[in-house]
């Protein structure tokens, strides 16, 4: 069967910041007005979209089923599909297994993986989520997912979407059929994420939404990456990995020290391209008399902070938390967060 990747020249940053802070007949030395409104956007902090591929349970019927039962809360919603229709009720995942052909999907799947072994099932479907902060108006992030999806998939993928607005940030389940209409099969690189995030934040912007994709090195923001799995734990309070992190970091607290992890080194070495970049950015911006602007870029990077790793950012709650409970011994200040 085809593959299908998105290429580097698709998916490459709109704003690389590292790609200013190179020397030689590579070094920009103009900004385009793509890159400006993206500079602006960014030293404001605009918004920044996500676009998250959830991994778990998307290679087997009835784990594909169930979970497009939970995204319909299981009749209580209507899912919008490629073709325009709303569905609802407690089988739509029965409904949309068959109208899509999975079984006969998974049935070519089972044949072909007859003549080899290891490297696990190939996805039946993708389970994508659109995602924008608190406060941004629901509606809007609908339609500009809606947009988003025709845009992207009309005519090739099947696809089906619905909103939730019973968490604070308002968010769109997307299940996308991994195998198109004519056989191509897509995977999703980074490269396609960053692609993704570029395209549904114009949409947002279509709808009158501040939204904003940039690489969160080129922002300053330091977060580790985690499956699915251990970040809706941590969400719900009840991750053993997280638990089990805490409780190293505490033992290492307990003697005096935190240890550097190895990573250390390499978010240094980022941190300084990135802020090589923004002085170089910041020079191109002072030639052209952009010098407004060229202030906010100043005022960001004076404002970014310290690269840290993991453990460091572990050890920094740890130590609030006990800051916290002492002073709330002391009567001073409310009890531990729970």
């Amino acid at each position: 069967m085809p593959k299908i990747h998105v290429s580097s020249l698709e998916g490459k940053p709109l704003f690389d910041i590292a790609s200013y802070a190179r020397r030689g007949l590579s070094r920009r030395d103009r900004l385009s007005p793509d890159e400006i409104e993206q500079i602006s956007r960014t030293v404001r902090q605009v918004p920044e979209v996500i676009v998250k591929v959830l991994a778990k349970d998307a290679s087997k019927l009835e784990s594909v089923q169930r979970h497009i039962g939970y995204i319909g809360r299981y009749g209580e919603l209507g899912l919008e599909t490629d073709d325009g229709e709303c569905i609802r009720g407690r089988d739509i995942g029965g409904h949309l297994v068959a109208d899509w052909d999975l079984d006969l999907d998974e049935h070519r799947r089972q044949s072909a993986l007859t003549a080899r072994s290891g490297g696990g099932l190939p996805r039946l479907v993708h389970k994508l989520m659109l995602s924008m902060p608190p406060g941004t108006p629901p509606k809007g992030v609908l339609a500009a997912a809606r947009n988003f999806l025709r845009e992207e998939f009309a005519l090739k993928h099947r696809y089906a979407f619905v909103l939730h607005t019973d968490e604070p940030h308002p968010h769109v389940h997307v299940v996308l059929k991994a195998v198109s209409e004519q056989g191509v099969r897509l995977h999703i690189r980074k490269a396609t994420l960053r692609e993704w995030r570029q395209q549904f934040a114009r949409h947002l912007r279509a709808q009158g939404i501040a939204a904003n994709a940039t690489e969160r090195a080129v922002r300053g923001e330091i977060r580790i990456q985690k499956t699915d799995g251990i970040y809706r734990a941590a969400q719900r309070g009840c991750s053993t990995h997280m638990l089990e992190r805490a409780e190293a970091i505490t033992h290492e607290l307990s003697k005096g020290a935190v240890h550097v992890e190895a990573g250390k080194a390499r978010l240094r070495e980022t941190r300084r391209q990135v802020e090589s970049g923004w002085r170089s950015v910041g020079a191109i911006l002072s030639k052209e008399g952009r010098h407004e602007l060229l202030v906010e870029v100043i005022r960001f990077v004076d404002r970014l902070r310290p690269p840290i790793t993991e453990k460091q950012l572990f050890a920094q709650e740890v130590l609030r938390q006990r800051q916290k409970f002492q002073l709330y011994k002391r009567g001073l200040a409310a009890p531990r967060e729970t």
